[in-house]
């Protein structure tokens, strides 16, 4: 299939990835809430330990992204028969490495966890949840590498559906679980991990069905499960050990930002765990986009149009950024009203102290939804190893930047997150600099 850099096919292409791509952001948002209605402890520690599972779901998203890559160029080839080859390559992968998360977070999660929290409590609900969570990795894995199947081939329709069905059973077996509604014993946050591991599940067969029935999977030989091909896995993860490493330096840096906030007590976590909240909410829309552009841009090079990556670059970020501040502004503005159907309480003093943040978080979300298209344009042409140098440096920084205010100053929660601003902004000029030379135009994929 050869894809077309206008605003129509982009839109077609990145609006049902900006819901599957954002699986385990519907997931961490349908666990926080229910905890935040249940208690602060429980809202705090799932502030915690949500994003440290977002970094272990975010490595085997990040390993998929090699093989996305690949089977966008054998599309824009036109050697569809190969597609197959490659899905298979990367789902092996992904189920070795699914074995060994598991048996990290089964035996070592609270050996580490211990170096990174202080409050016992919140160590303690932080393991029952991973308790329960783990068991969902094999399903999240696989599940991951046949989004990126669909989005490698450019269609998506189905991701919209199967995404759905996992938002709204997650949502229903919290309601069950975490309160013990209907029958069901009260879990608290190991029932939130619970509800998500088992949506997941059900997330997976539906899928599953769906490609027994795909017509189209047989011309990319779907059903010919081959021998483990050892070449192109070796091929995907030189492309995706870059983006994995990325992956885990930007997620690494938000779970090392959550322990430095965590120093200042358990009301600053609860704070940021409300901005998180929100913050995830309001980067669905641009982690579609920029999905959407690796595809196009591989899609582009594998027909040998370099000189139109500039130009549908520039086309996806505007439409990025006129979606995001769409439901930006009035979220960051007016949070106390927008959120309250979802998050409203009696005790309304969380928000009055998150006000000046939401501020910030504004400024933040309106630089992140134009320069996440740019860096994920890199990735696209392949260069994943000069992405992967950027961010590192800048992640180094930014680090270093947060936990000075959080020690050396009294700058408090609002300044630590206002480092993004500056990040965001050095990531954006350093990827259009790039983009504009011509030292992708050789990677080969």
């Amino acid at each position: 299939m050869k894809l077309q850099a206008s605003y129509s096919q982009i839109l077609k292409l990145s609006f049902p990835i900006m819901i599957g791509s954002a699986a385990q952001n519907i997931i961490a948002l349908s666990d926080s809430i229910f905890l935040y209605h249940l208690s602060e402890l429980d809202f705090a520690a799932i502030g915690f330990v949500g994003v440290f599972y977002l970094v272990i779901a975010g490595i085997g998203f990040g390993f998929t992204r090699g093989g996305q890559l690949m089977i966008a160029r054998r599309m824009g080839e036109g050697r569809v028969s190969q597609v197959g080859r490659t899905f298979y390559a990367m789902l092996y992968f992904e189920l070795g490495l699914a074995i060994i998360m598991f048996l990290f977070l089964t035996y070592g999660s609270e050996f580490f966890l211990k170096y990174f929290i202080n409050s016992s409590i919140i160590r303690q609900k932080s393991l029952e949840y991973l308790h329960f969570r783990s068991f969902g990795l094999f399903f999240s894995y696989t599940g991951v590498a046949i989004i990126a199947l669909y989005t490698g081939v450019a269609r998506t329709k189905f991701i919209v559906i199967d995404t759905f069905i996992l938002g709204v059973s997650n949502l229903i077996l919290n309601y069950l679980l975490v309160f013990g509604k209907w029958g069901f014993p009260k879990m608290g946050i190991g029932g939130s991990a619970l509800a998500s591991t088992l949506s997941e599940i059900l997330a997976f067969i539906i899928f599953i069905i769906y490609i027994l029935f795909d017509k189209q999977a047989r011309q990319y030989r779907l059903f010919k499960i081959p021998r483990i091909p050892v070449k192109l896995v070796v091929q995907q993860l030189k492309l995706a050990l870059p983006v994995v490493a990325q992956t885990i330096v930007a997620l690494g840096s938000w779970f090392l930002f959550v322990t430095f906030i965590e120093k200042l007590g358990e009301r600053p976590l609860a704070i940021t765990n409300l901005i998180r909240i929100v913050y995830l909410i309001l980067m669905v829309p641009c982690w579609g986009f920029a999905s959407g552009t690796h595809t196009l841009v591989s899609n582009l090079i594998g027909q040998n149009r370099m000189e139109e990556i500039l130009p549908i670059t520039w086309k996806t970020a505007q439409l990025s950024f006129t979606v995001t501040m769409l439901i930006a502004i009035p979220v960051c503005l007016w949070p106390d009203y927008i959120l309250y159907p979802l998050l409203g309480s009696e005790d309304m003093t969380l928000f009055k102290e998150s006000a000046m943040i939401f501020k910030t978080l504004l400024m933040i979300i309106a630089i992140y939804s134009i320069s996440t298209i740019f860096f994920n344009a890199i990735s696209g042409t392949g260069a994943t190893y000069f992405a992967l140098k950027i961010q590192g440096f800048f992640t180094g920084l930014y680090l270093v930047g947060v936990y000075a205010i959080v020690h050396f100053t009294n700058g408090g929660v609002g300044w630590a997150w206002s480092v993004e601003i500056v990040y965001w902004v050095f990531i954006l000029a350093v990827s259009y600099w790039y983009l504009r030379t011509e030292h992708w135009h050789a990677i080969d994929v």
